[in-house]
């Protein structure tokens, strides 16, 4: 089959408007039948939902390093008996309020970052107090560090990078299966092609058996040849009769099985092609390949080596971050912070608390205490080291080995994986070369039974062999016939299955993966 080109584009707008019926019979190329299975393929519909799930997942974990926001709020109000007239008269109540805001963030180092904006408010009826109503804010920033085990960017990400592997291989899959597909359709396209040519062929062999026997017939009755020759191309017709049933069975379950892969749905769900004719024919140019080019090209394409190695890089991912939790805990925080305090100022008698005597008051209100706490007037800082040293981590070590065990047994894997793709490469570029010269030699035999019977039906007029020798000699052909078609059509699978075994089935047909998930997308 000829390259894909800008013939793909027209194609797919043909299949979005609708296929060519007529009546219930569609007349498709196999390169519509593998647009119209990659549109409407149940398993192609499947498997396209994975990579947008993988998307979803990446975005998940992005979320990780988006700031976040906190608030609270309290409120408490306590009431209590005096037990000293000096401290309240007859009970003590006391009206406490707080409220905050919190902006917070993990850094990609593995650390954490706080800005806190806190206030309260507190009034009680004990006795000598200065400032009543109490207001207080304090901003406070503070940031915690892991400098050994936890530590550093990659390390920290490594659920973003585990995610974008993952969806790369959702991706690869989804390409896998494609061209697993494109496989299913060639297949299948191929042998209708070659169950309606052999219904064909023994069509003709039949008219061929139904000619002589009228022949025959006509020649028995003038006395020519004996009775038993009607007999037999009787005999021969019954037989070709019921190898047309079997022919036409066959055509009809090639057909069931390409519809079935197309899963192209009709208005109320039913189905939209009842029938498919052909428009291909299968080619038998000679390819020339070589083994070397079609090993690299394979370690290069093939969907499953691509994902051994993106799984690959998942297990160094969670190897080095099992080795980094032998380390000890080390930690680095520090704090800065600004409070401020505000409220109504009492004024006492000669300014002693102690005369009981309110002489006035001075207003003050929470603006006061959250504007001091905003400049910054009140500074305060820490900083602080904390290690943390496991008696026996016996437990994180087993875990460590165990991981580094699935690394080595990952790389071993994709070792072995190499050497059966190889395999495979040799073998399919084996089935392409044996194919192609099968063709040949099967072109040959059929060429030498249509002069056999040629031969043979110039003796029989002149009376120089029987009609059993003719009957035989048309079955051969038939015979022969068939089988150079079947060669033919083996020589065009074994170029799609060597399509598939090197992964280049997409490339070779010009359909891009990520037009099919963004057309997906949009529907």
């Amino acid at each position: 089959m000829k390259k894909t080109s800008a013939a793909l584009i027209l194609l797919i707008s043909i299949l979005s408007a609708g296929l060519p019926i007529r009546g219930q019979d569609a007349t498709m190329s196999l390169e519509s039948c593998i647009l119209t299975a990659l549109k409407n393929n149940l398993g192609v519909a499947i498997e396209i939902i994975n990579p947008e799930l993988a998307e979803l997942s990446l975005s998940f974990t992005k979320e990780k390093y988006i700031p976040s926001l906190a608030f609270g709020f309290s409120s408490q109000n306590t009431s209590s008996a005096s037990f000293s007239w000096i401290e309240a008269a007859q009970k003590i109540s006391s009206e406490d309020k707080s409220y905050y805001g919190q902006v917070y963030q993990f850094i990609p180092t593995g650390g954490r970052f706080y800005a806190t904006l806190s206030s309260y408010k507190s009034e009680s009826n004990r006795s000598f107090q200065t400032i009543n109503p109490r207001f207080g804010s304090t901003l406070t920033f503070s940031f915690s560090q892991p400098l050994l085990r936890n530590f550093g960017l990659e390390l920290n990400r490594r659920d973003i990078v585990i995610s974008r592997n993952n969806r790369d291989i959702s991706e690869v899959q989804f390409r896998s299966v494609l061209q697993d597909t494109i496989y299913k359709v060639e297949q299948a396209y191929w042998n209708l092609v070659y169950s309606i040519e052999d219904l064909r062929v023994r069509r003709q062999s039949l008219e061929l058996a139904k000619d002589l026997l009228t022949k025959n017939r006509r020649e028995a009755e003038v006395g020519t040849i004996a009775p038993i020759e009607i007999l037999n191309a009787e005999a021969e017709v019954a037989t070709r009769d019921a190898d047309i049933l079997a022919a036409e069975a066959q055509v009809a379950s090639s057909q069931d099985l390409l519809l079935n892969i197309l899963n192209a749905p009709g208005p109320e769900g039913k189905p939209r092609i009842t029938g498919i004719i052909p428009s291909d024919r299968p080619a038998y140019e000679k390819r020339a390949l070589s083994l070397d080019e079609c090993l690299g090209v394979a370690m290069e394409n093939r969907p499953d080596l691509q994902i051994s190695k993106i799984d690959l890089k998942n297990k160094e991912v969670y190897y080095d971050y099992a080795r980094n939790q032998l380390l000890p805990d080390l930690s680095l925080s520090a704090s800065y912070w600004s409070p401020g305090i505000s409220g109504t100022q009492i004024l006492y008698q000669d300014n002693n608390p102690l005369t009981g005597v309110i002489v006035g008051t001075v207003p003050g209100g929470s603006s006061d205490s959250l504007r001091d706490a905003l400049r910054l007037q009140y500074k305060n800082w820490s900083v602080g080291l904390t290690l943390s040293i496991p008696v026996n981590n016996f437990l994180t070590r087993a875990h460590f080995a165990q991981i580094r065990l699935n690394l080595d047994q990952a790389l071993l894997r994709i070792k072995n994986q190499e050497q059966q793709v190889f395999l495979e490469i040799k073998n399919a570029v084996r089935a392409v070369e044996t194919d192609y010269k099968r063709v040949q030699a099967y072109k040959v035999a059929r060429e030498l039974a249509e002069r056999k019977l040629q031969a043979e039906e110039k003796k029989l007029k002149v009376g120089l062999t029987t009609n059993y020798m003719v009957l035989f000699q048309q079955r051969d052909l038939a015979n022969a016939r068939s089988a150079e078609l079947k060669a033919i059509i083996d020589y065009n699978l074994s170029l799609a299955g060597l399509e598939k075994t090197l992964g280049t089935s997409l490339k070779n047909k010009n359909i891009k993966v990520y037009e099919i998930l963004q057309r997906n997308a949009m529907e």
